[in-house]
């Protein structure tokens, strides 16, 4: 049914002469910062390659092939500590996934930088996805094992670069090594504090991963969620519009 409404909506799309580049562009920021040491920081790229090699996760990718997926992988540290470790890439195929994972495989960490700094993040992932433009939705995701604690607050920034950008996030939560310290100032749980401070759109969510080793897990759940086909909304004018 799903697949059927999309397709109704792509046909409307098109009769209207309004056919868009993609129906995503998925832009996903790992955090590398001080807290994630060396085996963390594997869990974390090899996690994700695992999940973009799932069955279900590529059916999800390439289930509207009219309108594929744009995919980014980068990664995010302090104030200006951000790197792309794979560019953005249409998702035409499995072989298109096989390749992101691969680059992840054999990507090693740069950063030595303490500070987690999830405002400049966010920021630089607005931009990225500002190259997107003509894609039907723009999501941000953002995933860390702590509160940020240099630059600007995540929750002050709410400025027009994030106009059409839905931001969710993929939290690394108590049972991992870094979080037992960690400053919650004002909120009981690092979800909580994702969910106060980072999320943007209607549809921003949080997925958890309890701890480092879970991650690829929790990468997998959260993408089947991220990149499922829109299905078909009815205005009150009568026009077909896509929902995520």
């Amino acid at each position: 049914m799903r697949a059927a409404l999309a397709a109704l909506w792509l046909c409307a799309a098109l009769a209207a002469g309004a056919q868009a580049a993609c129906r995503q562009a998925l832009a996903l920021g790992v955090d590398v910062s001080g807290s994630v040491d060396a085996r963390e920081y594997r869990l974390q790229l090899d996690g994700l390659a695992a999940a973009l090699r799932d069955a279900q996760v590529q059916r999800a990718f390439l289930a509207m092939p009219q309108a594929p997926v744009r995919l980014l992988v980068f990664e995010w540290a302090g104030l200006a500590d951000q790197r792309r470790l794979a560019g953005w890439r249409s998702i035409d195929s499995a072989q298109d996934l096989e390749a992101v994972a691969r680059r992840l495989e054999s990507t090693q960490s740069v950063y030595e930088d303490p500070a987690t700094a999830i405002g400049s993040a966010m920021l630089h992932g607005a931009m990225l996805l500002g190259e997107q433009a003509e894609c039907w939705s723009r999501t941000l995701d953002i995933s860390g094992d702590g509160p940020a604690n240099r630059g600007p607050h995540p929750g002050d920034l709410r400025g027009g670069e994030f106009d059409g950008i839905t931001i969710n996030a993929l939290v690394i939560g108590p049972g991992s090594r870094a979080n037992t310290t960690k400053d919650l100032t004002g909120v009981l749980t690092l979800e909580a504090y994702y969910r106060a401070h980072v999320l943007r759109g209607r549809d921003g969510f949080v997925e958890t991963a309890r701890d480092f080793e879970d991650f690829a897990d929790a990468m997998r759940r959260k993408l089947l969620r991220e990149v499922a086909a829109p299905v078909l909304s009815q205005e009150r004018t009568g026009g077909a519009r896509p929902v995520r």
